[in-house]
């Protein structure tokens, strides 16, 4: 579906939007407050924004200033961002996992002259770099300040009070101030997460979102009676694009998760239509089904494999256009058996989950597809505001990323890396004009970095990132990415990490599925007192060798595993080892377990 009402710019997609739903019942935020889920309408979302603005506008923030945001999913941060955005300002949105020392990298390029923090711990960060951030000038705690906060930190409360004031003497300020913003000013500086090195500050204009919500609410079919949950960063330019200003767009409502690890209870709570995602979660949940089926008698393990095989069976024949009447009543039954208790697990009311950030398995869409869960796989990067590319609805095929969005071209270059072209294309790096011109040539294209191909039908299909590319030491080239999803599929693997670029041979780095390894140790009686314990263990490490063999027997020699070590602990965002949308920061990962890749390479024969 379009979007509801049309805008050029975010300030007045804001302003259109909330007054095209002013009278709209529906709510359109959700949030958690004690327990339970409390409605935002629309207009008390433009009310709070308005407030916030002129608050802003009171400590003299006007357009072109860098104001940072550093919380967690939460109405406060759509309502800051949204202030900000119609002050003409600009946003600069922090993952709330950055150390000091990486905010303080972002602060001082960006120049960020007021912090919005979610709460104590945020705000302590910031503190310690008022003396390290020339720029910086104020905070805003969104929680109540406690004992040993910044005493000169503003509250959320405070900032309202200072904008109803700010409004008696200024009435037409923030109708004035929505119409500022052009559509080729800066929106937003997003720096990338990156897996090496310093971030990079990603300049994306109010033109080049406007444009990349457009074409995709054109393909992705959102709309007014949908109901969006939402927990993936805001601070990722995916969440914020698709689950907050296309939701918005559209008039859809966004409820926030309380975190990610109550996801599961809040899809009963919230009962969405839609839910953004990365492939993560997916295999999560097919990991903890597979559990479950393992666990249950004969019988039942057997109905619920022939319920997956007549759902894959039925939609191969439904994308041929023939459907056999008998294969009709067996998926029927199927769906009565299986599929109807695997839906009440998503509150029963799902049309679709979008997936990005990563590359799905295509196993776990197919396996999903199967059982009556839909998910639509798209592709695209930070610099591209993000999408550049969409399975539809009518036109999917698993294990690509579909077809390109309208105005946007792609193209294979010689060497097979992407490159895009269109109106989404971020404006540059900010302060880096290198490295602007090494991400954008000549003629206008961007170089994404990833490897990949057309199908024959015009889907797009990723293989790998250029620079992840091993060159064995034979000079055998390698892509990494589609053997560690191969692994990931076993229900006894959380986290997989390939080594082998300049090596003999590959080895991996293996996160157990604890959950699951420590029922089967129990089934074959090994005792344990820690999860360090069974790592050690003689029969677990078996129990993998059996597992990889199995797994790798398609690959070629050359590309499969020959020697591997079990990790006592998983890797976090926390500890840098991997990137926020679960990316895999491979040189952290191989400095710090350097002398355990090299014990796996010794005695070589």
């Amino acid at each position: 579906m379009p979007v509801a009402v049309e805008f050029s710019t975010i300030a007045q997609m804001f302003d259109n939007v909330t007054r095209y739903f002013a009278g709209d019942q529906r709510p359109m935020l959700m949030h958690k407050v004690d327990k339970k889920y409390r409605n935002i309408s629309y207009t008390d979302y433009r009310r709070n924004v308005e407030r916030f603005a002129l608050g802003l506008a009171s400590l003299g923030i006007v357009k072109g200033d860098r104001v940072a945001i550093i919380s967690e999913n939460r109405p406060e941060w759509v309502i800051a961002d949204m202030a900000i955005v119609c002050l003409g300002a600009i946003n600069v949105p922090i993952y709330p996992t950055l150390t000091p020392k990486q905010i303080e990298f972002i602060f001082n390029d960006a120049g960020v002259k007021l912090a919005i923090v979610s709460n104590s711990l945020q705000l302590a960060k910031v503190t310690k770099l008022t003396s390290d951030v020339r720029t910086l000038q104020g905070s805003i705690i969104m929680n109540a300040t406690g004992d040993g906060d910044d005493p000169t930190a503003l509250s959320f409360p405070d900032v309202y009070r200072m904008g109803e004031e700010f409004e008696k003497t200024h009435p037409t300020y923030f109708p004035e101030a929505i119409k500022l913003p052009k559509p080729d000013d800066l929106l937003t500086i997003i720096y990338t997460s990156g897996t090496t090195g310093n971030p990079k500050g990603v300049m994306l204009t109010h033109h080049n979102l406007v444009s990349n919500i457009k074409s995709a609410s054109s393909v992705i079919p959102f709309n007014h009676e949908d109901v969006l949950l939402s927990f993936l960063p805001l601070c990722h330019s995916f969440e914020r694009m698709a689950g907050y200003y296309t939701a918005m767009a559209c008039g859809a409502t966004v409820a926030y998760a309380e975190s990610v690890e109550t996801v599961r209870d809040n899809l009963l709570e919230v009962r969405p239509t839609i839910v953004t995602t990365v492939p993560r979660l997916f295999e999560r949940i097919h990991s903890r089904m597979m559990k479950q089926v393992d666990s249950s008698p004969p019988l039942r393990q057997k109905i619920f494999h022939w319920a997956v095989k007549v759902g894959k069976e039925y939609a191969k024949a439904r994308r041929s256009g023939s459907i056999p009447p008998l294969l009709k009543l067996q998926r029927a039954l199927a769906a009565k058996l299986v599929y109807s208790k695997l839906q009440q697990r998503t509150g029963e009311r799902i049309r679709f989950f979008v997936s990005g950030g990563a590359a799905l398995p295509k196993e776990l869409g197919e396996f999903f597809e199967a059982v009556g869960i839909m998910i639509i796989e798209g592709y695209g990067l930070t610099e591209t505001s993000p999408v550049l590319s969409v399975n539809r609805l009518d036109d999917y095929k698993f294990g690509t990323v579909g077809k390109p969005i309208p105005g946007v071209e792609i193209k294979i270059a010689e060497d097979g890396e992407i490159l895009a072209k269109g109106p989404n294309i971020m404006k540059g790096y900010y302060n880096n004009p290198e490295a602007t011109a090494e991400a954008i040539d000549a003629d206008g294209w961007f170089h994404t970095g990833d490897i990949g191909q057309f199908d024959e039908q015009g889907h797009l299909m990723i293989t790998d990132r250029k620079k992840h590319l091993f060159v064995s030491s034979g000079g055998k080239n390698i892509a990494p990415q589609p053997i560690e999803n191969l692994f990931l599929t076993s229900k006894y693997i959380d986290q997989f990490v390939l080594i082998g670029d300049g090596r003999m041979f590959l080895t991996a780095l293996i996160v157990p599925e604890y959950e699951n390894l420590k029922e089967y140790a129990k089934s074959i009686g090994i005792s344990f007192s820690k999860e360090s314990d069974l790592v050690q263990a003689a029969e677990i490490r078996q129990l993998y060798e059996k597992e990889i063999q199995s797994i790798q027997k398609e690959l070629p020699t050359f590309e499969r595993v020959r020697r591997f070590e079990l990790l006592p602990e998983a890797l976090t965002v926390e500890k840098g080892e991997i990137t926020p949308t679960m990316k895999v920061r491979r040189k952290v990962v191989e400095q710090k377990y350097a002398d355990l890749i090299e014990r796996m390479y010794q005695n070589v024969s």
